[in-house]
């Protein structure tokens, strides 16, 4: 979307290689694509809160002092032109230690772009991408329990 500078997506093939390596090499890719980042955006799919190396990375992104949030995408269309579901929040994976209880889901956001059109998420995303980055980062800066 070019608001996001020099995070290129990972290729099939990438992170294919990168699996093969085993768990101890995935969470050192993980955590070597969270270097340097201020922010962890997760992109919420169908399947996204069922995958554990999502939560993996949610849990480490939010340790390490980073912003998290995610953002709704089943009604962008796929490479086949088809639309999913929604899926589960995958910060409901997540308890606070001190309170646990309490979800990361009630202190993370998960937006939701209001449009069934896949143009019309695509651009509602696109402007409003910056802003939810720095609304994570003030959350987060001023987060206590």
């Amino acid at each position: 979307m070019g608001i996001i500078e020099g995070n290129p997506p990972c290729s099939d093939n990438e992170w294919e290689q990168v699996k093969r390596g085993g768990d101890g090499a995935i969470k050192a890719w993980i955590d070597g694509q969270l270097d340097g980042k201020s922010c962890a955006v997760v992109l919420v799919g169908s399947e996204t809160a069922t995958r554990p190396w999502v939560t993996y990375e949610i849990e480490s992104a939010w340790n390490s002092g980073k912003g998290v949030f995610g953002i709704r995408i089943h009604n962008l269309k796929d490479r086949n032109g088809a639309q999913a579901i929604a899926g589960g929040n995958p910060f409901d994976n997540l308890h606070f230690t001190q309170q646990p209880t309490k979800l990361l889901s009630s202190v993370a956001a998960l937006h939701y772009p209001p449009y069934a059109d896949s143009r019309d998420v695509y651009a509602h995303i696109h402007d409003n991408l910056e802003q939810w980055i720095e609304d994570a980062l003030k959350l987060r800066a001023n987060f206590t329990l």
